[in-house]
């Protein structure tokens, strides 16, 4: 429930905080709550990931592309992502959430997205997102901005990992 009514006050905060462009930075704020612990007291690792949801819709509906997605009927799914957790996030705890644009290939848009107290890195995720239509079909990326390369890492990270297709356990 906390996070309906986290989502909430970040559709609502969005009609008073400045607008984005889609290049630039966007930061949530939060508090750590006791919904969001784990069974030894800091911030279970699924609360990072629905926050990060939150973190990347304030970034579209702040640029105006949520709009514009809304308008196309299409919706935004996660392909792909990879977190570090460097620090604990503990109870009552006041973070910072940064997202960012990356860059984009022919199919893919990449998110960096960072969780902060003052400046301490807690943790740092990299996610690939895809669009697709509400009629069914993937959106293909005419052309990635000429201004934004994506790093190499980026691209080393979205070529390698290839999920399986098929999985037969063996189970002792």
């Amino acid at each position: 429930m906390n996070l309906y009514l986290r989502l909430l006050g970040m559709v609502l905060a969005t009609r008073r905080r400045g607008r984005l462009h889609l290049w630039d930075t966007a930061r949530i704020s939060f508090r750590v709550l006791p919904t969001d612990l784990d069974v030894l007291g800091h911030m279970t690792n699924s609360r990072y990931l629905a926050l990060m949801d939150i973190g990347r819709l304030d970034m579209m509906r702040r640029s105006g592309a949520w709009a514009e997605v809304k308008r196309r009927r299409w919706y935004a799914v996660v392909a792909g992502q990879t977190i570090a957790y460097r620090k604990s996030l503990n109870p009552w705890q006041r973070v910072d959430l940064y997202t960012r644009n990356i860059g984009s290939d022919h199919r893919w848009n990449y998110l960096e997205q960072i969780f902060c107290v003052g400046t301490t890195v807690h943790a740092h995720a990299i996610v690939r997102t895809r669009f697709l239509r509400r009629e069914g079909g993937s959106i293909d990326i005419d052309e990635p901005p000429a201004h934004v390369a994506l790093p190499e890492h980026i691209v080393r990270w979205g070529e390698d990992f290839v999920p399986l297709k098929e999985f037969d356990p063996a189970v002792d």
